[in-house]
């Protein structure tokens, strides 16, 4: 059954669908359902054609669709030759977005974590291909992943490559068989890297930082909402690192972090630092975070990024200087208010080992959807070396390498253009 409605804002005609799922794609007829909702965008004097279809795939995990409030920046660009469909990933937006309290009725840790075990990306792909093959009469489209939307397309190109016309990634390209370990423990320099830079471009809050880290050891602050401020929360702004202008946001937060003569914190830089810091809109972000690495033979995830930190002193919260953290996700976040109530979940997938694979690479290397893929080669996020690693290791990829842009560029830059020029530079997509 497929619920819709139509209505145009500036610039865009929109048409809202929701359609209904298998919780277990394995076991599609155990009664269990959930909801999938996509939005599809069309230029409103083309609303009529026979456009191509183009279905963007979100970053994450558990990031929802874009909220467009007119044609600008990627979509813009996309809307002058697609009918472009915005789909909020299961688990997200409105596509049954995962609530702690509902979570939490479901039963015990093992019964909450065998729940998220289906909101992985094997389960997105066989949601978009319910879509593609029930709303859109099985036409072919071509897939946008931004970052995890990356990770996402690859294991569509090994589930369901027949549905695909073509396929572009922007920071997404993942190490096909890469362990969380793995990734961070590449990462981590990548953050130190960029801790380096944000030194030399605000040498003068390096003293402020440390100030901030020392009353924070001392203890008793507390944040709006009610939690603790500890050290290991303020250097978690560091995530902003890896997007643009995340140096700035973060030298503003800093910024005002103390009133002259006083040594305390601000009311300003407490709310700031809850808001950049929550995951409040996101928690599925924190929750699944690990698991996206997990494959048979990967092991337990076991909280992987705390042991690669453990073993760096240099992010330790009394090393001066302090260097703040990077996309990493953390068992201590599961402290914060808005994340307690998945902490029993997060554990135990934490601590799960029967993890199926995400990809089949045997049928990447004989890939033929055409690909055209943008790897930033300063990406803090996603390590560039295993991004082209991958690009050689599947078949009819072609990698644009530049440092341009940040983890975002697709939302800054033109990036979008550039891989639909190389696109026709190939011939365009097949139909």
């Amino acid at each position: 059954m497929t619920s819709e409605v139509s209505y145009t804002l500036p610039g865009v005609h929109v048409t809202d669908r929701t359609v209904q799922v298998p919780l277990d794609w394995a076991r599609p007829d155990d009664g269990r359902t959930i909801s999938v909702f996509a939005r599809e965008c069309v230029a409103p004097h083309r609303r009529h054609e026979d456009l191509p279809l183009l279905v963007f795939l979100q970053g994450g995990p558990g990031g929802k669709g874009p909220r467009p409030v007119g044609p600008d920046g990627w979509l813009g660009t996309a809307l002058e030759r697609f009918r472009v469909v915005l789909l909020d990933q299961r688990g997200t937006g409105r596509s049954s977005a995962v609530r702690a309290g509902a979570l939490q009725r479901l039963g015990d840790a093992a019964a909450q974590a065998e729940h998220l075990s289906h909101f992985r990306a094997d389960s997105i792909v066989r949601d978009a291909e319910h879509l593609r093959t029930t709303v859109y009469g099985g036409r072919r489209w071509s897939t946008l992943g931004q970052s995890y939307g990356g990770f996402i397309t690859l294991t569509y190109l090994s589930l369901a490559p027949e549905g695909l016309a073509a396929s572009y990634v922007t920071g997404g390209l993942a190490g096909l068989t890469a362990s969380a370990t793995d990734v961070y423990a590449r990462t981590q320099p990548r953050v130190a890297a960029k801790n380096a830079v944000y030194r030399e471009r605000y040498p003068h809050d390096v003293p402020t930082i440390a100030r901030v880290a020392d009353r924070l050891a001392a203890g008793d602050v507390v944040l709006p909402n009610g939690d603790p401020l500890t050290v290991e929360r303020f250097q978690s702004l560091g995530m902003a690192f890896g997007m643009a202008p995340g140096f700035e946001r973060v030298h503003w937060i800093v910024d005002e972090a103390f009133d002259a003569g006083s040594d305390e914190l601000t009311d300003t830089f407490l709310a700031e630092v809850q808001a950049a810091t929550s995951f409040a809109t996101n928690p599925l972000y924190a929750v699944m975070h690990e698991s996206i690495y997990a494959q048979s033979g990967t092991g337990a995830t076991a909280w992987a990024a705390q042991r690669v930190r453990d073993a760096d002193p240099a992010f330790a919260p009394s090393a001066r200087p302090l260097l703040l953290t990077g996309e990493m996700i953390y068992p201590w976040m599961f402290e914060q208010a808005e994340l307690r109530g998945f902490r029993a979940a997060a554990e135990a997938l934490a601590a799960r080992e029967d993890w199926g694979d995400l990809y089949d690479v045997d049928r990447l290397a004989a890939n033929e959807v055409p690909v055209e893929a943008a790897v930033y080669f300063d990406d803090m996020y996603v390590d560039a070396g295993l991004s082209l690693d991958t690009a050689a290791r599947v078949g009819n990829v072609r990698a644009w390498v530049t440092n341009e842009h940040e983890h975002d560029g697709l939302r800054l830059g033109n990036v979008l253009a550039r891989l639909l020029e190389r696109m026709d530079a190939r011939g365009g997509a097949p139909a």
